[in-house]
């Protein structure tokens, strides 16, 4: 049995400064003011679309991130639209197969992460005993897709998630704020702060609160 902390990649690449200009150029497709476009102009131009609530503009880039989390994060995830997602498919993957090391891997609940309190030891013994029984089942016949059925909401997973940049700050205002399960939170805090480093102005009015 592995248990790991959840995490992410950003798996489109990014270029700030082009993407401001992308934007920039299809919003004054609005106005036919494409004269006015100089060196400096996109993060002005950018920053009043944000401030007026034209949201329709940033709609035209899109950033794919893979995740690793568990499954009951990724059924949070999953409810988003517009979005495209491709997961782990727990019909299809045997984890007694040598490439998933012949274990089932877990995600930590970042709310017990003190290892040695009750409630951590609870949570692990019951993870273990799911991998012991999954094991069971496939050895005695059972199809992946069958002894999935036994398979819990702390198991890893993993899914690459493609938004456009309007939906992502839907996504980071909803699974950023304190209501948020802790574990989407683990994730999306992070990521959004990077999301702010690579592009700036379209995410900096997200305020994250403790």
């Amino acid at each position: 049995m592995k248990i790991i902390k959840p995490f992410y990649t950003i798996e489109t690449p990014i270029d700030g400064d082009y993407i401001l200009k992308l934007i920039e150029k299809a919003g004054r497709t609005c106005y036919k003011s494409e004269n006015s476009i100089s060196e400096d102009s996109a993060k002005r131009f950018v920053k009043n679309l944000i401030e007026r609530g034209h949201l329709s503009v940033i709609e035209h880039y899109s950033v794919s991130v893979r995740i690793i989390c568990d499954r009951g994060v990724s059924h949070e995830l999953v409810r988003h639209r517009p979005a495209s997602y491709t997961q782990e498919s727990t019909r299809y993957c045997n984890y007694t197969k040598g490439k998933f090391d012949g274990e089932l891997t877990f995600i930590e609940p970042c709310f017990w992460q003190n290892t040695k309190s009750v409630e951590y030891e609870i949570w692990k013994n019951a993870m273990s005993q799911c991998e012991k029984d999954y094991i069971r089942l496939i050895e005695i016949g059972a199809t992946p897709q069958e002894a999935r059925s036994i398979l819990p909401n702390s198991l890893k997973t993993e899914i690459l998630v493609t938004m456009n940049l309007r939906e992502w700050r839907h996504f980071f205002t909803l699974r950023t704020a304190k209501a948020s399960h802790p574990q989407m939170r683990e994730i999306t805090i992070p990521l959004l702060n990077e999301f702010k480093e690579k592009i700036p102005i379209i995410f900096d009015d997200i305020v994250v609160e403790n």
